[in-house]
């Protein structure tokens, strides 16, 4: 690691360019009533020069060769606009853009835009990085809102990860995502903060988000602790500034109902005070019995503009969840997987159900120090409750036709508490272009869990099960009168990173050679190891080459640091997580970044990883090693004027390469799929009797998948899995109608693994084959 930082410095410091003279382009963007548009993205088409409009409507492009260029201004919810500019050596290119935002205009553009708006071209200014995505040296994947609305996904859960190379949900209860990517879980983030929580947050729903970033590698370092992996970071809707509004409402299989709500505006006439404001109310069952869904949720956002160098930005989100006794999803069988009907349930109709809260503030203070320097400061806070039951059997009759029921408390409370201050800005050092990111980020998250308490309610015949049998008084009764924070079981985790990185642009811009290192000191505490301490200095190096404007290269090399609260059956605390990622990739832009593609090569070395413990229930054990290896493919972007795609590819080879049991090493490591493959096609008419015509077809394939439970390289694989969907949809005007059918080949698909202590195997179906319908409103 030394040499390759030593080559990476000696490379910046002596390459010494004859440099030609060249020009600069600056401006001004600013929308119909005079205010500046903010955040928007300036793109010298052709070039791999690009940037970000500050809060003072302001651009500056820097080291332009000579020559006739087009100049592109594009921001979600704003009319994209192109002009040329002719540069010369020596001088100052001045120009301006005025973009649309008022008006029935505006309105007609926001219904009739390109409905295949599957490509991003900077990320969001949540990960703090402004430049481009084809020039960073890191896979990040974008799933855009328009991918979203195409796929009619509710939430988190449901299907996003399709949409994202090697990225699987794994089954589990439904009160927190659970997403594995490149042989582990990955963490969740939230407009750039790790919310990460045991148990929580509960899954974000789609209806407030703009879109979702999946970061792969271990660079999350640079905004918190994360894993090796990679982490997907939520990014909520803002207020643009542009009055408008959108309501909605679905309806589906399994009494699905759901509406939405989203405005967006002014709350003053000099511009400076904006909203938004998203509403939604569902009710949901399953296609098991008794098992439902309902949510509530709201989230106001409130930005100010003080000047042209600061603002602020405050925004609550409430949700609100009541569903069936957490477990209710899981069928059970001592013979194997899948020797169950896909509505079988341990549910009960007169079962209480389970309550989940969650209210959370995200507080955003950003100032521009001048036109090359920002300074951002931002608070989040998320405090999460639930408080319910779980089911989970004791085991089966020795003919292993009955199955013994049990339930448990399952109360919950999650606080967490984020903040982070960072300061990034452009520099120059004689032919070298400085792209600066410097902070510090802090957190404090503390959990009470009370599961402690339980009880048996009957037997069932799994075979031929009888429900409605059971009376109310056979039910296990929980004693909830201490507070959960007397009653819990108490995690306190917290950490404080610094960390630097200078992206150093040379030979025009056409080399960027990426130098980082965080330094992270962490504690945790539990009630069986006590207090542990941690800390570690984590390096990053990374270069990205432009062969030409389309085509770069990146090599990268980062490390990960994440301690690990608890201990194992002796007592023994676990050692933190440290690992490190050598990646090789290629991207590519197609005609102006219609569509994007890339390639990635990796191996990511884990070390103290933790499993499950075989041997004792509910502890873990460190395995020592693992080593994953990979290679992922992602295709998305307008083909055409009327095709949109999205496809992609992993070949994911995740072991066990060390262990104090000889027998594990060599085993798949827990969670990890060989193969994973998905694609999405809309086909959208435009210039015949079926305009405003679309049509959507998708897949997705899995082979070579693992329980990410208990993994043991025995009995515990899992069958290949293939699902079949399909979307017709019409626009018109402000409306737009859309149908989507769900495992049109009406499937038996499942994911699950193998209960050694009980002895038999669990696993969550699928609905077969299912639709939602959508009308949408735009005003």
């Amino acid at each position: 690691m030394r040499r390759i930082l030593l080559m990476m410095i000696c490379l910046s410091m002596s390459i010494h360019v004859a440099m030609a003279q060249t020009g600069i382009i600056e401006g001004m963007v600013t929308t119909k009533d005079g205010n500046p548009a903010e955040f928007v993205n300036i793109w010298l088409v052709g070039t791999t020069k690009g940037t970000t409009v500050n809060s003072k409507g302001y651009f500056r492009l820097d080291d332009i060769k000579p020559g006739n260029y087009v100049l592109r201004a594009s921001f979600v919810g704003l009319e994209t606009q192109t002009k040329e500019v002719k540069v010369k050596a020596g001088e100052i290119i001045k120009t301006s853009f005025v973009l649309t935002e008022t008006g029935q205009e505006l309105k007609e553009v926001i219904v009739t835009a390109n409905p295949s708006k599957y490509v991003a071209d900077y990320p969001s200014i949540s990960l703090r990085l402004k430049t481009p995505v084809l020039n960073i040296p890191q896979n990040i994947q974008i799933v855009t809102k328009q991918v979203l609305r195409d796929q009619q996904i509710f939430d988190i859960l449901e299907g996003v990860t399709r949409n994202v190379s090697g990225a699987r949900r794994m089954e589990h209860w439904d009160n927190y995502a659970l997403i594995f990517m490149r042989g582990s879980q990955i963490a969740a983030y939230r407009n750039g903060m790790n919310v990460t929580m045991s148990w929580s947050p509960q899954p974000e729903d789609m209806g407030m988000v703009e879109r979702i970033e999946f970061v792969k590698g271990p660079a999350g370092f640079m905004l918190s602790n994360g894993e090796p992996s990679g982490f997907y970071n939520v990014v909520t809707k803002k207020p643009t500034g542009i009055t408008k509004g959108e309501a909605s409402m679905t309806v589906g299989s399994f009494n699905t109902y759901r509406t939405t709500l989203d405005l967006d505006g002014k709350l003053d006439r000099s511009g400076k005070l904006l909203y938004r404001l998203n509403i939604l109310g569902q009710a949901k069952d399953s296609q098991r019995p008794y098992e439902f869904n309902n949510r509530f949720s709201i989230a106001p956002v409130i930005k100010y503009q003080f000047d042209n160098k600061t603002s602020i930005t405050a925004e609550y989100t409430y949700n609100y969840n009541q569903t069936s006794p957490i477990g209710s999803n899981y069928s059970f069988s001592a013979k194997g997987y899948a020797d169950l009907p896909v509505d079988f349930t341990t549910a009960e109709p007169n079962m209480s159900p389970t309550k989940l809260n969650e209210h959370s503030a995200f507080v955003t203070l950003m100032h521009n120090l001048d036109d090359n320097w920002n300074f951002t400061g931002q608070f989040a806070y998320i405090l999460s409750r639930q408080e319910g039951q779980s089911l989970w059997p004791t085991g089966f009759s020795a003919d292993k036709d009955t199955l013994y029921r049990a339930a448990s408390i399952w109360d919950y409370l999650g606080e967490s508490k984020v903040g982070q201050f960072f300061i990034n800005g452009d520099l120059k050092t004689g032919a070298l272009r400085h792209r600066v990111l410097t902070g510090i980020d802090m957190s404090d998250k503390a959990y009470f869990h009370d599961w402690a308490q339980s009880g048996s309610f009957g037997k069932l015949n799994i075979y031929s099960p009888v429900y409605g049998q059971v009376p109310a008084s056979s039910y296990p009764e929980y004693d909830r009168r201490l507070n959960i924070r007397q009653r819990g079981v108490n995690y306190e985790e917290s950490y404080v990173g610094y960390y630097l990185q200078d992206e150093i642009a040379m030979l025009n811009d056409r080399l960027r050679v990426t130098l980082a290192g965080r330094y992270t000191t962490a504690t945790n505490t539990d009630p069986y190891s006590g207090k542990v301490d941690a800390s570690r200095f984590t390096p990053r190096a990374g270069l990205s080459l432009s062969i030409d404007k389309n085509l770069s290269i990146y090599v990268v090399y980062d490390q990960s640091f994440v301690p690990q609260a608890g201990s194992d059956y002796y007592g023994n605390s676990f050692k933190p997580v440290t690992g490190s990622n050598k990646e090789i990739g290629v991207k590519y832009d197609w005609f102006d970044s219609s569509w994007v593609s890339s390639l990635s090569l990796y191996q990511i070395v884990k070390n103290n990883v933790l499993t499950a413990d075989p041997e004792h229930t509910y502890f873990s054990v460190q395995l020592g090693q693992t080593t994953t290896k990979g290679i992922e493919f992602d295709l998305r972007g307008q083909i055409t004027q009327q095709l949109s795609m999205m496809a992609n590819y992993a070949y994911t080879d995740g072991k066990v390469t060390k262990d104090t049991d000889p027998n594990k090493v060599g085993i798949a490591t827990p969670g990890s799929t060989k193969h994973i493959a998905n694609a999405w096609l809309t086909y959208r008419f435009r210039d015949s009797s079926f305009k405003g015509l679309g049509i959507s077809l998708g897949t997705q394939y899995q082979a070579g998948r693992t329980a990410w439970y208990v993994f043991d390289g025995t009995s515990q694989l899992l069958p290949d899995y293939f699902r079949l969907d399909a979307a017709i949809s019409y626009q018109a005007h402000r409306f737009l109608i859309a149908l989507n059918i769900n495992n049109i080949t009406n499937r038996y698909l499942y994911s699950g693994a193998y209960y050694s202590y009980g002895d038999f195997y669990y696993w969550q179906s699928e609905p077969k084959m299912n639709s939602r319908l959508n009308i949408t409103y735009k005003f």
